[in-house]
């Protein structure tokens, strides 16, 4: 298979799929897994706010790697 085919064709279809499901789903677990580490932290060092904290750590990484995965369809594009 050329490398346009497969960058036009079906396959190159089923890629941009499998990255919007990423997008959609990256942010969501980065704060589920923020959340379930700051919670055990907390219940370990009997604290109560190192869950937020494990929380927006999640979202800024979930940021990040959206951002870098539209970048970089971004950049294919041109």
């Amino acid at each position: 298979m050329t490398d346009e085919r497969r960058k036009n064709g079906t396959l190159g279809d089923l890629v941009k799929a499998e990255s919007m499901i990423q997008l959609a789903l990256v942010l969501p677990a980065g704060c589920l897994i923020g959340a379930l580490v700051g919670s055990a932290l907390d219940k370990h060092f009997h604290t109560g706010w190192i869950a937020v904290v494990g929380i927006l750590l999640g979202a800024a990484a979930g940021f990040v790697q959206i951002f870098r995965t539209a970048s970089r369809y971004m950049k294919r594009d041109n």
